[in-house]
């Protein structure tokens, strides 16, 4: 399941946590870059190589009642998009092989086009689940006049998830990636600061990374209570997956420590390599 598989665990143990109370599930995100490795000479499927890095993370979650004073965060929505009926989304991330028979993930031109597309019909399964009415109703409106009554001049409202969300965990695919996601959905540096940090210092680490991200905002000593974080997973397939949690306490990051903590300081500022 590739870079995907981090959100769609979540979702898998959400419906195993509903069918089994009292219970404890254990998430393990990892990239194994042993089996896509690509050792053959055609240039761009060297690409892979050159982005993906070896990272993991473990999360735990309870459905315990004894748990909640402790526990960090709960989750409040999954939203899982598969756009794999689609042939351009379908072939844009795909392992074949090579003149000589060597395998590789290949990455098509129009990734950045499908992961738009797939980012939109995700949005508008989520955002009637987080947006207030306002946005709501101006989203559907736009909607129904451009989809049902042809009306292309009018331009697709664009919801303020800021106004839903304060952090916001996306997908490091690449910087490219980022820049799509920040224009689609007109997020300010400080939102996608932990996303671009993220692929800065760990690059892309597969279905792990929207944790190293969560860890830089606690790290940072962003996360309060009662704050809405959004992450936002892409993959082959191609899917595009969310997940949205709320924080049950503030996180001391001088009391808890995660990777990020001993360079948290040291770390150059965004502006200074976002180019």
């Amino acid at each position: 399941m590739g870079c995907s598989a981090g959100l769609i665990s979540i979702d898998l143990v959400k419906d195993l946590l509903q069918a089994h109370p009292n219970s404890y599930a254990l998430v393990i995100s990892t990239e194994n870059m042993t089996s896509s490795w690509y050792v053959g000479n055609n240039r761009p499927m060297l690409i892979p190589n050159c982005i993906f890095r070896v990272g993991g993370a473990a999360i735990l979650l309870s459905n315990r009642s004894s748990d909640r004073q402790r526990s960090k965060y709960q989750l409040l929505h999954t939203v899982r998009t598969h756009k794999g009926a689609d042939n351009k989304s379908y072939n844009c991330v795909f392992q074949q092989e090579d003149e000589v028979q060597k395998s590789a993930v290949t990455l098509s031109k129009d990734l950045m086009l499908v992961a738009g597309e797939a980012l939109k019909t995700n949005i508008t399964t989520l955002g009637p689940l987080v947006l207030p009415m306002s946005d709501q109703f101006l989203f559907f409106a736009t909607f129904i006049a451009r989809k049902f009554l042809k009306m292309k001049m009018i331009r697709s409202y664009v919801p303020n998830f800021k106004m839903a969300f304060q952090h916001f965990c996306i997908h490091p695919g690449g910087k490219a990636v980022l820049d799509e996601v920040e224009k689609r959905l007109e997020l300010t540096e400080w939102h996608m600061e932990p996303s671009r940090m993220t692929l800065y210092r760990f690059g892309n680490t597969s279905s792990s990374c929207l944790w190293y991200e969560l860890a830089y905002s606690e790290a940072k000593g962003r996360i309060k209570k009662g704050d809405k974080i959004w992450q936002i997973g892409f993959g082959s397939g191609f899917k595009c997956n969310s997940a949205v949690w709320i924080a049950r306490r503030a996180i001391d990051p001088v009391k808890e420590k995660n990777t990020w903590s001993d360079e948290i300081d040291e770390l150059p500022e965004v502006a200074d390599f976002i180019d």
